[in-house]
């Protein structure tokens, strides 16, 4: 299977720098990073990170910074015993749990600034040598080579550029910036979360990285959970 991920992982990376050309071309629409129009009247219930305290405003304390690592490695270990408790993967319960604290404004200002210090460090310093590793050092070249038949390349790109189309054809729909919807989109059939970088950085988009990690972590499980639904009833 990682042939045919890495091929699919491909096709979107190349969707994606297409869809960074389409935008330059049509800038009506793409929101260059912006998922939502202005006329949608959604922007006033998002009101920017800057205009809170500690948040944008000024750089945050050595405190902070290690404060928000403290956060991520403390969700992580939630997310691992809820996995123990229910069978939910720890990352994909992590983000959850990170939603929900979003959702409720259960993290302070100063801490939100520090978590956003560690994710711009991982950013940047982590994820390319990761790519690298997971994509290069670690692949089996003889595997992609068998794997690169008129078939599969076939039922890969006609997957990928379906679910591009979809995303683009919805958000264009519901007055969302399609270009943008589209290159989420891209990121469904990415390798994980160093696939969504690759993606984001070809379409130029890297503000939509956390769009992007809803897409894939919680996306690929509810895809996982459904394939596992319907192989136990074809095997039943």
């Amino acid at each position: 299977m990682l042939p045919i991920v890495m091929l699919g992982s491909l096709t979107a990376i190349t969707l994606a720098g297409i869809l960074n050309q389409l935008g330059k071309r049509f800038p009506h629409l793409t929101g260059e990073g912006a998922l939502m129009s202005d006329n949608m009247n959604l922007s006033n219930s998002t009101p920017a990170l800057s205009a809170q305290p500690g948040v944008g405003s000024a750089k945050p304390e050595l405190a902070s910074i290690a404060a928000g690592e403290l956060l991520a490695i403390l969700l992580y270990m939630v997310g691992v015993e809820i996995f123990r408790v229910c069978g939910l993967p720890a990352p994909v319960g992590m983000l959850f749990l990170a939603i929900a604290l979003k959702l409720i404004n259960g993290i302070s200002p100063s801490l939100l600034a520090g978590s956003q210090v560690v994710y711009k460090f991982f950013q940047t310093a982590a994820t390319y040598p990761i790519l690298f590793a997971v994509g290069v050092a670690m692949r089996s070249w003889q595997a992609l080579e068998e794997a690169l038949t008129l078939a599969n390349l076939l039922v890969i790109v006609s997957t990928v550029l379906s679910l591009v189309m979809t995303g683009f054809l919805v958000g264009k729909k519901i007055g969302m910036h399609p270009i943008d919807v589209a290159i989420i989109s891209c990121c469904q059939s990415g390798q994980g979360g160093t696939g969504d970088v690759a993606i984001l950085s070809a379409g130029e988009r890297m503000a939509l990285m956390p769009f992007a990690q809803v897409a894939t972590r919680v996306g690929g499980a509810l895809s996982v959970s459904l394939a596992l639904v319907l192989l136990n009833t074809m095997l039943a």
